[in-house]
């Protein structure tokens, strides 16, 4: 059987090719078994996973506890924000307690980057980063990359343009590192306030004209403002900004092809992009939920093949 190189998913920049292709090999089979009546499998009785979220999530959050569930795991929630870490308890205290619990595998949301791979030297577990402040977010882009593979049949020589808060954006570095290993073109656009400087440096190229980009891409990945994120504006207005780089119906109408149209989620509606747009057939938001929870039961079940 072929197994992953890394025991732990910190980030997309430590997996290679042949690890991703594994992972979609994996999920194209679990998504085959979510789609059954019987949904689950037993395929993780006897492994115990811990979901520590420092941060407020909903949507991972629910979608790695269906995708632990579904494989028959042992699941225990900790919810940060609710615990002792208020009181003062340190990070490598709070997941030892857990660990002390007998725990084989930790996902955690941390708003520092770089807390999965600090936890991963000092705990002995499988650390799944389920979102690492505004550093990585690699079953995201894990999803982002196979929902667009079984929209247009590969992912190689795509055009792929990330549209919006660049800066603040665990989603696009993830997705940017995802889509170049597998020869994807990528372009970032956006204010030039909310682009990093030295981008380019990855590999990508910068666009502010959102009308351009649009006319280079086959995707559009439409990424959300993170207004949380924001300790400064960075645009004039909510308004503006929807104007200038939201998507609406009639710029999908305007362009000489259809194009694959992508959010993330939470999608702040009217912002980003207008409802006929979310809902329309160009949209493949759905399929992206569902096939977060197909690309978590694989992840999950790959790495706990590396348990000894």
């Amino acid at each position: 059987m072929s197994e992953l190189s890394v025991n732990h998913l910190l980030g997309i920049k430590y997996l290679n090719q042949k690890d991703i292709a594994l992972i979609f090999e994996t999920a194209d089979h679990f998504k085959e078994v979510i789609n059954r009546s019987i949904k689950k499998v037993p395929t993780l009785r006897d492994i115990t996973i811990a979901n520590i979220f420092f941060e407020n999530s909903t949507r991972t959050k629910l979608s790695f506890e269906l995708a632990e569930k579904r494989l028959s795991a042992d699941v225990i929630n900790f919810s940060a924000s609710q615990s002792s870490v208020k009181k003062g308890e340190t990070l490598i205290d709070t997941v030892n307690n857990i660990l002390s619990m007998k725990v084989d595998m930790v996902v955690m949301r941390h708003p520092n980057p770089g807390a999965g791979i600090f936890l991963s030297k000092h705990v002995k577990a499988s650390i799944v980063n389920a979102g690492d402040g505004a550093h990585e977010h690699p079953t995201q882009a894990l999803l982002d990359s196979y929902s667009i593979r079984e929209r247009l049949g590969d992912v190689g020589g795509k055009n792929v343009v990330i549209v919006g808060d660049i800066l603040h954006s665990r989603v696009a570095l993830s997705n940017i590192f995802a889509l170049k290993l597998q020869g994807a073109n990528v372009m970032v656009c956006g204010p030039k306030t909310l682009i990093p400087k030295h981008i380019e440096s990855l590999g990508v190229t910068v666009e502010t004209d959102l009308r351009k980009a649009l006319e280079w891409c086959d995707v559009a990945n439409m990424l959300r403002v993170q207004h949380e994120r924001m300790d400064i504006s960075y645009f004039p207005s909510t308004r503006e900004y929807a104007q200038q780089f939201g998507i609406n119906k009639a710029v999908l109408d305007n362009l000489d092809k259809q194009i694959v149209i992508m959010h993330p989620g939470p999608i702040n509606r009217g912002v980003e992009i207008t409802s006929d747009v979310a809902d329309s057939n160009q949209s493949i938001i759905l399929d992206q939920v569902e096939n977060g929870v197909a690309i978590r039961m694989a992840v999950l079940y790959l790495l706990a093949a590396k348990i000894k």
